[in-house]
């Protein structure tokens, strides 16, 4: 260590501080003189500073302790103390230049000091000041450093965040970070220096990899463009550099974070895309005020839902959901992030139907977001008798109750596999989509279907139980390498469903433009680099065979189904075909077959009232091939 641990003493600062301020002085006067003077000159100049000198150090020694300059740690020095150091420099200079006026024209007809040596005196000892501190800073900083250099950084964003990272590693004792750089997207910054670090385009990030031999990557851009961030993230997964994010600012601790706070970069920032923005300001009008009910509140979307409802101001908002222990956690998640919400918590089942008429008759709701459902394809296709009580009886129930009630709205969510279905979830969720659009044609309520693919983050997604097997070491299952998902995040789900609840008329699917579809097999090899694990060394993946039910690519739209542009260019809207009440009376029939307890005979009326359900990779594709034969 060059400097010692502790803190020096501040009666030593100060007089350090004076001497230096007495250097300034002198410095002054040979810089009056040109380093010429005789000595006539200086004794003649000092006879007449001599008087003065006690009250310039008095000058000082006041003003310095009064704007505390002596207070701030020398090592860590910073923009405030450098504010002090001017501010006490420009005070003494106008002390002394008061004084010397009050001398001159009182006392002895000399100024205390001349003009031209107080103007140089106060910049040679502002820089000498401010000098010396940044020195020991500069010193203390190298001392602490670990000379062990382990990892060469490249910081992602030359903008505040991104030097705010920049100096936070630097300071950290224990780092063994060297920064090579900043890489931006802005070309205008390319080749430009901050704080000695060269800035590079984004463009440029392969060629500096190769050259710098980067090992880590640390993205500092609060709100990077997404597109730009996958294609960083996918160069470093390509030549193995590990990829790091700074977090929100919101969770910096005192307006401050640490490097311990520098996390992973998670699969959700590859995937996911900024939230879209609507028409926020239609949203409010429609809602605001308004009863609301939301089923499946405890649910991933469910709980979305009702976090960006809550700041449109509703009346009231109903959280129903048979999921006890999540509802007390949301409920404790609502009082402290919307103290003034008014909302009731129910825990009931959407398959009874008193106990649902009830809550329509209590509540009266204007609007009703329709969240809760069954949705996983194994499950279900083992149970298809649970999957028509809950998907297709319980959104009847909703349905013909909103009915009665006047509802204003009814927004399903549903899901990319009642496309085409393969498996009994995705058509029981078409058989309660062609039930909501039947009674859409009565014209009491609009009923509105928002369709969307995998959430991420949501109870029981494929990440969550990648993440759970990377974490006990493996294997990671993957049904088959040709599996393919569409992906979106909850916000992104909670966007749609609302604006759909905006713009439906009734009767219409929208669907969102979820982009390219995304191989499974190679999301768990992307979640085996972040991770910072080697596939077929560290972790290996299993191939374990398409699940009952499951599909290798899946749809948002049917071959009979078209699209049309909305205002928005993320979402379209789609024309089915019609719903007859026949398909109705026999979605009851459905229902019935509940008391039999038979599987084939209850897939087998599901087929006929979805004649595109054809099952995959299941028992019940006898019934697909006894039908061909009939």
């Amino acid at each position: 260590m060059l400097l010692p641990k502790s803190n020096t003493p501040r009666w030593i600062v100060i007089v350090i501080d004076l001497i230096l301020s007495g250097c300034a002085l002198l410095f002054a006067y040979l810089i009056r003189f040109d380093l010429k003077a005789d000595k006539a000159v200086i004794a003649k100049e000092w006879s007449i500073l001599s008087k003065s000198i006690i009250v310039f150090f008095a000058v000082k020694f006041l003003v310095f302790y009064t704007f505390k300059i002596h207070k701030g740690l020398v090592r860590h020095t910073s923009t405030e103390d450098l504010r002090r150091i001017f501010l006490a420099s420009v005070t003494s200079s106008a002390i002394f230049f008061v004084l010397g006026l009050i001398r001159f024209h009182y006392i002895d007809n000399y100024y205390l000091i001349p003009t031209s040596v107080l103007l140089i005196e106060f910049l040679a000892s502002s820089m000498l000041l401010l000098g010396l501190r940044f020195f020991v800073k500069l010193i203390y900083l190298e001392s602490i450093k670990t000379r062990k250099v382990e990892d060469h950084v490249l910081i992602y964003g030359a903008g505040i965040s991104g030097l705010i990272t920049k100096r936070t590693i630097e300071k950290n004792a224990e780092a063994t970070e060297k920064i090579v750089g900043f890489l931006d997207d802005s070309k205008k910054l390319s080749g430009n220096r901050l704080e000695g670090v060269t800035i590079y385009h984004t463009s440029q990030l392969e060629k500096i990899i190769l050259n710098e031999k980067i090992t880590r990557l640390i993205i500092a851009i609060q709100e990077p463009d997404e597109n730009n961030r996958k294609q960083v993230v996918e160069i470093c997964l390509k030549h193995d550099v590990s990829v790091q994010k700074v977090p929100s600012t919101k969770s910096w601790i005192n307006g401050e974070f640490s490097t311990k706070q520098i996390a992973k970069i998670k699969i959700d920032d590859l995937l996911g895309r900024r939230p879209i923005r609507l028409g926020e300001e239609k949203i409010k009008s429609e809602l605001s005020g308004q009863i609301i009910l939301i089923t499946g509140a405890a649910g991933s979307i469910g709980s979305g839902l009702v976090r960006q409802i809550a700041p449109y101001r509703p009346q009231k908002i109903i959280l129903l959901d048979q999921a006890e222990s999540p509802l007390y956690d949301l409920q404790n998640e609502l009082k402290s992030d919307f103290p003034q919400l008014d909302f009731d918590v129910v825990v009931g089942d959407i398959r009874s139907y008193d106990r649902m008429k009830n809550l329509f008759e209590t509540f009266k709701p204007r609007f009703v977001f329709h969240a809760a459902a069954y949705k996983h394809v194994p499950l279900m296709e083992n149970n298809p008798s649970e999957a028509v009580l809950t998907n297709v009886l319980g959104t009847r129930n909703l349905v013909d109750l909103s009915l009665e009630n006047e509802v204003y709205k009814f927004v399903m969510i549903s899901t990319d596999k009642a496309v085409n279905p393969t498996n009994v979830m995705g058509a029981s969720k078409r058989i309660a989509e062609i039930y909501a659009q039947a009674q859409a044609a009565k014209n009491q309520t609009k009923f509105i279907t928002t369709r969307f693919g995998n959430v991420l983050g949501s109870n029981g997604s494929v990440i969550p139980l990648f993440q759970r097997q990377i974490e006990n070491g493996g294997p990671i299952t993957v049904t088959d390498e040709r599996v393919t998902r569409f992906f979106m995040t909850i916000p992104e789900a909670c966007q749609l469903v609302l604006e759909a609840g905006v713009m439906g008329e009734g009767g219409e699917i929208f669907v969102f433009d979820m982009g390219e579809s995304v191989k499974i097999i190679d999301l768990a090899k992307k979640m085996i680099k972040l991770s910072g694990l080697e596939l077929g060394k560290d972790i290996e993946i299993k191939v374990t065979g398409l699940r009952p039910g499951e599909k290798l690519y899946e749809e948002l739209l049917s071959k009979e189904e078209n699209t049309m542009t909305t205002h928005h260019p993320q979402i379209l809207k789609a024309k089915i075909r019609d719903s007859s009440i026949d398909q109705s009376e026999s979605v009851t029939e459905l229902i019935q077959l509940f008391g039999s307890q038979n599987n084939m005979e209850i897939v087998r009326k599901m087929k006929t009232i979805v004649p595109e359900f054809i099952s995959n990779n299941s028992d019940f594709e006898q019934l697909d091939k006894h039908d061909r034969t009939v």
